[in-house]
């Protein structure tokens, strides 16, 4: 008995050692994520409930909450940003994954050609705006130069309501796909060759081949992806500072830039707080959607 006691004891003491060890090292990275994820989330709930300006912050309970939801500029960000996603993310998915399957084939030129694709991920937002707003630029620009070449005119693309998110899309998905590529050539390059071999023994074509085993196969990583660009296309909003600031007439605003702008140019920090509260919601809504729901469809 005392034997039994003393193994229990040691085996005891040694799991909560490593437990110990484990819980110190991930210290650091919860320490992380409490400083600049939780008590920020904390303090924006906190203050959507308070009006006013920084000075003198009233409690207004939730009548922030429905003044936002009454706005009209509220209202048509919300359109902008969902068809910002609507318009760059399945894009970028089918072209990273078509990207990712002509270059997994051995082929000469297929490392520069990866390498081509992937550079628009290496450069700044900033600095893919600046280079787009040369392309954009009306009578100057490197797109109106090419129109001008077969006989056209193109139009002020960033200040025509019509055409601003239009470009802003391309722009995105010149960006982003070539990241998103590197994802699908790393799951290219772990589906099993056996499957492969066995449906071209069987006369299998290489579209019934897609369809039945490349894609199946790969749905982890397009749902993996996919959260990435949904995520990105609320996130990312340097390209709006540069390129519209949300104009023409918030033809182009997103919800991140109008936080911004509600914070830091009309320091409304409680309808901020209410803006912030939402987007972090929506993005919970998604993630939670993708994981709890779309996971329990994949086959791994």
């Amino acid at each position: 008995m005392d034997k039994l006691k003393s193994k229990s004891k040691y085996k005891f003491s040694t799991s909560f050692k490593q437990n110990m060890f484990a819980y110190a090292l991930l210290l650091p990275s919860f320490i992380f994520l409490a400083l600049f994820t939780f008590y920020p989330t904390l303090k924006s709930i906190h203050l959507s409930f308070y009006s006013g300006p920084m000075t003198r912050l009233e409690f207004s309970g939730f009548a922030q909450y429905k003044e936002v939801f009454t706005d009209e500029v509220f209202k048509q960000v919300i359109i902008n940003n969902l068809i910002f996603v609507i318009g760059t993310v399945p894009t970028s998915l089918f072209l990273a994954m078509y990207l990712a399957i002509w270059l997994n084939k051995k082929m000469k030129g297929s490392a520069l050609l990866r390498t081509s694709f992937f550079y628009p991920t290496v450069i700044p937002l900033i600095a893919v705006a600046n280079i787009w707003l040369f392309v954009y630029t009306p009578k100057y620009g490197l797109l109106e130069k090419f129109l001008n070449m077969v006989g056209l005119n193109g139009p002020n693309w960033l200040g025509n309501p019509q055409t601003v998110m239009i470009a802003l899309i391309i722009m995105i998905i010149w960006k982003d796909a070539g990241f998103f590529m590197i994802f699908y050539l790393a799951g290219l390059q772990n589906l099993p060759k056996d499957v492969y071999e066995a449906a071209m023994i069987e006369g299998a074509k290489p579209f019934h081949m897609f369809r039945h085993i490349t894609f199946p196969l790969l749905m982890p990583t397009t749902l993996f992806v996919m959260i990435v660009a949904i995520t990105n296309a609320f996130k990312n909003v340097d390209h709006l500072y540069i390129m519209t600031k949300g104009g023409p007439d918030n033809a182009s605003n997103l919800l991140l830039y109008y936080i911004y702008e509600v914070a830091f140019t009309n320091w409304d920090l409680g309808k901020a707080a209410v803006l912030t509260v939402i987007l972090i919601t929506v993005l919970l809504a998604i993630t939670a959607f993708n994981y709890l729901y779309l996971d329990k469809k994949i086959h791994y």
